[in-house]
């Protein structure tokens, strides 16, 4: 039994996006709050000149969590939205024109190791039966978990597996792989989980199965199609979505969340849920009402922020993949930049996308929309003069790389990185991903998406459970949806009973 309840969402991302969906689903009354003028978070669209750009995520990764939202739903994703997949899924450089192509045949990527290295395709196709294994552990089950009590990582499964959480992905790929090249590739995708290889537990090598089984998919018209497929789904659920709509407050009374303070007018609710940044979303509250203080945000590891540059050029790419990967130089050097040393990286490695290559919707005729973008430590300083010196950088190595010049064939720029990611979504330090996904910052250990100090006050999004990325921001949508209808049938039983 539930009662309607009217809820208030800080915020139009993918994980507010979700939790307001599923909330509606349930019979619930939304309305969502976004301080910008479009929705999408960090999957904003960005359109000039002709060129179509994704602002943040590029990578369809996860199909099936993608489904599996629209399912709940009653509905499909193709209802809302066409699928490309990527072949080949990307390319990686490793030097001037020397780079591999990563296929989406698994016995064509089991022979493109065996190339180079004996005995890698045989290794990789175990290491892949393993990851396949991890991931039906992981996505289909733990991650849909709330993370309030360290007994939901104990299950019959976990505990076969509880070496791979003490044991890093570094570690399990170097034992098992000799070919810097081949361990390069095996070790990027936990880039999504925004940590070093050498800090992310093993058992993560799901991600390998995430990339190289499941694929690299494009949603026709880029990620934000996603975005506005869920807006479609959101209005057929008479969610209201409200933009350019700031959030300057939290209301309570008695230690209970009673609406939001929205464009300096109080909106009530009977419960709040952010999907703003976390720290962010605890100002918004009296102090004695936060949870967590300025020390303990100082404390954890922030997944990277990105210095981005969407760039139009009047020209073709050449010898570019629609994704592809600059692993020229050493990843231990940049990382460390990152996390250990925080400064702009020397030689760093870099990631470029040329949607249009797969989507000529996406660029004038003749032309291509190109992404590019740097990891870098969040909280560093940002101006023009750097952002111009890497943009240098950036482009003379790309030409050194594919021997094609693009400098003269930029008709449109547009710089972003850490102030403008502070500006626009009050991201900490203008971190880009979140928290990132090490052992200590895992399930439980993550911010907690039940307030502590203030009832009906609930969090969605990167920084709570299960952590940084665009399908990890739908299940987020989904845990805290989970537990509201929860809590609520729990008051409803309880009022009954009196």
């Amino acid at each position: 039994m539930q009662k309607s309840l009217d809820i208030g969402v800080i915020g139009a991302g993918y994980a507010s996006l979700a939790t307001a969906c599923y909330l509606a689903h349930a019979g619930h009354r939304v309305t969502m709050y976004e301080k910008n003028e479009m929705i999408g978070g960090r999957s904003r669209q960005l359109k000039a000149e002709g060129f179509t750009f994704d602002m943040g995520p590029t990578w369809y990764w996860m199909p099936d969590v993608f489904e599996r939202f629209f399912n709940d739903l009653g509905r499909s994703s193709s209802d809302y939205y066409e699928l490309i997949r990527t072949d080949p899924a990307y390319r990686v450089y490793f030097g001037e024109g020397d780079y591999m192509d990563m296929p989406t045949s698994l016995e064509a990527l089991y022979a493109l190791f065996e190339q180079e290295e004996k005995g890698a395709g045989k290794v990789l196709r175990q290491f892949l039966k393993e990851a396949e294994d991890n991931y039906d552990i992981a996505i289909k089950d733990l991650v849909y978990r709330p993370g309030l009590s360290p007994l939901e990582l104990i299950t019959p499964q976990t505990i076969k597996k509880v070496g791979l959480f003490f044991k890093t992905i570094s570690k399990d790929v170097r034992a098992r792989f000799k070919s810097e090249r081949l361990r390069s590739i095996l070790e990027f995708p936990v880039l999504f989980l925004g940590a070093k290889p050498s800090k992310t537990p093993a058992f993560y090598n799901f991600m390998n199965y995430a990339d190289m089984v499941l694929g690299t998919w494009h949603p026709r018209g880029g990620m934000f199609s996603v975005v506005q497929g869920m807006q479609k789904v959101a209005e057929e659920l008479g969610i209201q979505v409200k933009t350019s709509a700031d959030v300057t407050a939290i209301h309570t009374d008695q230690g209970k969340a009673t609406g939001l303070e929205v464009n300096g007018a109080f909106c009530p609710h009977d419960v709040v849920v952010s999907g703003a940044d976390y720290a962010h979303t605890e100002t918004l509250l009296k102090k004695d009402e936060r949870k967590y203080s300025k020390t303990y945000w100082e404390k954890r590891t922030f997944a990277p922020s990105a210095l981005l540059f969407y760039l139009g050029l009047d020209t073709k790419i050449e010898k570019a993949l629609h994704h592809t990967l600059f692993f020229d130089t050493s990843f231990e050097e940049h990382a460390k930049a990152i996390y250990d040393n925080p400064k702009w990286p020397d030689r760093p490695l870099f990631y470029a996308s040329f949607p249009s290559k797969t989507d000529s919707y996406l660029a004038p005729e003749g032309c291509e929309t190109g992404i590019f973008l740097i990891p870098i430590a969040p909280g560093i300083e940002d101006g023009e003069a750097i952002r111009e010196e890497y943009y240098e950088i950036l482009l003379s190595r790309l030409k050194a790389l594919t021997g094609q010049e693009l400098k003269d064939h930029v008709v449109y720029k547009r710089s972003y990185c850490v102030s403008d990611f502070v500006k626009d979504y009050n991201s900490y330090k203008g971190n880009a991903y979140g928290l990132a996904n090490t052992l200590l910052q895992t399930a439980f250990l993550r911010p907690s998406i039940v307030s502590k100090k203030v009832k009906d006050l609930y969090f969605t999004g990167q920084l709570t459970v299960p952590g940084p990325g665009v399908p990890p921001s739908l299940i987020s949508g989904k845990i805290v949806a989970d537990k509201i209808i929860e809590e609520n049938t729990k008051s409803v039983r309880y009022a009954a009973a009196l």
